[in-house]
């Protein structure tokens, strides 16, 4: 029979993040894996376990934070994977499994993009290996698509301990010099947090600074934590990771490593799933007030099988020349923006629920599952049941 491998995961489940990681290992687990599971929830920045000195196993899977942490488990010099990436990859020689910065990043500011802003900015944690990866896409991205992005250097940089954000017994510590900071910045501006955490804070600073939210700031997180995006004030907009994928990943490699393959040299990214969008960045950024009061009728309605028409008829101009006025500042039509909208809708009832493809084709403004069905494929090249099979399965 197999080897049973004694197995440590070391991650903090109090976070949506966290659990979509043991959700994954278990997946794996429960299909491929012989082991014998220790879970420790490990509070994000703590020092490493005293149990983890004198215990006797095979493998480790950690978001590893700290030095010390990184400096135990090598100590024990069994097989390990890293699932955090707060530091430079490849620092301590400990494989890293890692969203893709790079994925998300476009995901944020292709968001934004197509919302009519111009001008952007970033938000992050100094220091944080995560954080400045997605700073310089989002900064790339923006320049290659004609635009400047303004990053947010605070004078004093987050602590390692702040990073994580919420050990402190503070809702939203945020830097002092933020709401000035925002204040400074052109509007209106498309503004992308390092997650959701960070975007909480952003948040919190425009209330401060007397910003309206979204329509002076804009704002997208990352990890899309639902207690986090829901209850912020407004709701906050978050591109998905797939820590599912991931967590099976890290599991996948762990045991291939605790039966005798070399570690990989590389990071090994994984895409994330979508984004999200709420209140916080669910508006459209033009002067021209019309086409924002139509965009806004669209975004409103769309669910409800509005049509173009039914749009003209609330605007003074003809149908011609409204949808070559919508056409010029959001580069689609506004055909294109309904169905836009009713697939990001179907994609979430799609992942968020157990609604049948009927009632969700009722929710979205179809009258039939299937023609919805065929405009789903069309729109994302997948069927309603194979997104929601890799958004619930994460492979």
């Amino acid at each position: 029979m197999d080897k049973r491998f004694r197995v440590a995961l070391l991650l903090d489940s109090s976070r949506a993040y966290g659990r979509g990681l043991l959700h994954g290992i278990a997946a794996f687990v429960r299909t491929h894996g012989h082991w014998s599971v220790h879970v420790s929830d490990h509070d994000q920045g703590n020092a490493p376990p005293s149990w983890l000195k004198d215990w006797e196993g095979d493998g480790i899977i950690a978001r590893v934070e700290t030095r010390r942490v990184a400096d135990s488990i090598l100590g024990r010099g069994l097989p390990a994977v890293d699932l955090g990436g707060f530091f430079a990859r490849g620092l301590w020689g400990i494989p890293l499994i890692s969203t893709d910065h790079e994925v998300v990043s476009r995901l944020a500011f292709r968001h934004l993009l197509l919302r009519g802003f111009r001008r952007y900015a970033f938000c992050g944690f100094v220091g944080q290996d995560f954080s400045e990866q997605r700073s310089l896409a989002f900064s790339r991205l923006a320049a290659e698509a004609g635009f400047v992005c303004q990053v947010y250097r605070p004078k004093r940089a987050s602590t390692r301990r702040d990073a994580p954000g919420h050990r402190q017994g503070i809702p939203s510590a945020y830097e002092k010099e933020m709401p000035a900071w925002l204040m400074s910045l052109p509007k209106p501006v498309g503004l992308m947090a390092c997650n959701d955490f960070r975007a909480q804070q952003i948040l919190d600073a425009c209330r401060e600074a007397g910003l309206a939210v979204p329509d002076e700031v804009a704002v997208v997180g990352v990890d899309n934590d639902d207690i986090l995006c829901d209850f912020a004030d407004p709701p906050l907009s978050s591109v998905v990771p797939d820590t599912s994928r991931i967590g099976y990943e890290a599991a996948e490699l762990l045991e291939r490593m605790m039966r005798g393959e070399p570690p990989p040299l590389k990071t090994i990214f994984v895409p994330p799933l979508s984004l999200v969008t709420r209140r916080s960045s669910d508006m459209l950024a033009t002067e021209d007030r019309q086409i924002a009061r139509a965009a806004r009728l669209i975004r409103e309605h769309a669910h409800e099988g509005i049509t173009v028409n039914d749009v003209v008829k609330d605007l003074t101009m003809s149908r011609s020349l409204f949808e070559r006025r919508f056409a010029k500042i959001f580069g689609r039509t506004p055909k294109e923006e309904i169905l836009r909208i009713r697939v990001e809708s179907i994609k979430l009832f799609l992942a968020e629920t157990d609604y049948s493809l009927y009632q969700i084709a009722l929710k979205t403004g179809f009258e039939h599952p299937e023609y919805m069905s065929v405009i789903f494929k069309i729109k994302t090249g997948q069927t309603p049941g194979e997104y929601r099979a890799s958004v619930r399965h994460g492979r």
